[in-house]
């Protein structure tokens, strides 16, 4: 059983930083891309930034030069620092882990937290 547990969220001002934190567990062989999406009730769960398993990175362009995302194999675990938050920035955030669980499995299944509430206001 894959597990993706997040951590991070919380209620900040404008202008200020969290880092949230994302740990997969359970039976996984091999984890390929890593990533973080917000959602708002009745919209579209957007793609935020994407980590590679060999370090390429892609930024939505709203996040750009804000947000920085990372990961670290050995942990299993991605993370994404937020810094110069803003109101608009409230939302469900979600990370999601595109992984392989065999290692005589190539296709790789998409997985997802349980989301975290990040509250930006004053």
């Amino acid at each position: 059983q894959v597990q993706l547990v997040e951590s991070g969220g919380g209620l900040v001002q404008p202008g200020g930083s969290l880092r949230l934190s994302c740990a997969a567990s359970g039976s996984i062989f091999s984890i390929r891309d890593m990533s973080w999406f917000r959602q708002d009730p009745g919209k579209q769960r957007e793609l935020d930034a994407r980590i590679t398993n060999s370090d390429n990175i892609n930024y939505a362009d709203s996040v750009k030069g804000r947000f920085t995302i990372s990961r670290d194999n050995a942990k299993n675990t991605v993370y994404l620092q937020m810094n110069s938050l803003k109101p608009e920035d409230t939302a469900v955030y979600y990370c999601n882990a595109d992984l392989r669980k065999s290692p005589v499995d190539g296709l790789f299944q998409t997985y997802w937290g349980q989301g975290t509430q990040v509250t930006v206001s004053s």
